[in-house]
């Protein structure tokens, strides 16, 4: 790494260290320490965005439902951001969380959305799940569903845990990975 990136990364871990000491010791956030958290996330996003010639776009900014701060890009022809799948989105987040932890030196959660993708696709994936749950018990079989990724694998696995009737496993490997509904 160039020394120039070295310290603006060591600039910015010390500029937001207080936030950073009193997330890590579980402490709730200020509303100005969160809209900080915000501010710096939104800026990254941002940068990324200028590559795509889409820094310009509107982000809206939400919580989510399990304290995650949700950016959500909302322009039009951004297919190209989601990609295949959600694949492109997927590494989107990837790449957009590591600097995001970077420059605030710790790790705050903060997923980012492209037109509402990401929670269409949650709303379809547990929508599947519990279809194809129903089915497995209507059917007395096990039901197999497409290949998915983790996360959404995960939603699956939470969607259906309640259910006493059915259990899930994931069988395969990536990318061919997918959940199993059997009938208890």
């Amino acid at each position: 790494m160039s020394e120039e990136l070295e310290e603006v990364t060591e600039g910015a871990v010390e500029e937001y260290a207080e936030i950073a000491a009193h997330y890590k010791a579980g402490e709730g956030l200020s509303n100005e320490e969160l809209d900080t958290v915000a501010d710096v996330a939104v800026s990254v996003l941002r940068d990324i965005l200028f590559y795509f010639d889409a820094q310009d776009s509107p982000i809206d900014e939400y919580d989510g439902d399990e304290g995650e701060l949700i950016l959500d890009v909302t322009a039009p022809d951004l297919a190209v951001l989601i990609g295949r799948h959600g694949r492109t989105l997927e590494s989107l987040q990837t790449l957009f969380s590591l600097l995001v932890s970077r420059k605030l030196g710790f790790r705050y959660p903060v997923a980012v959305d492209v037109e509402g993708y990401k929670s269409r696709r949650h709303d379809k994936v547990i929508s599947m799940a519990r279809s194809a749950a129903a089915r497995a018990v209507r059917q007395h079989s096990t039901v197999s569903l497409p290949p998915m990724s983790a996360y959404e694998r995960r939603l699956v696995h939470i969607a259906l845990r309640d259910n006493n009737r059915v259990d899930t496993h994931s069988e395969g490997a990536d990318p061919e990975r997918r959940v199993v509904i059997t009938v208890l």
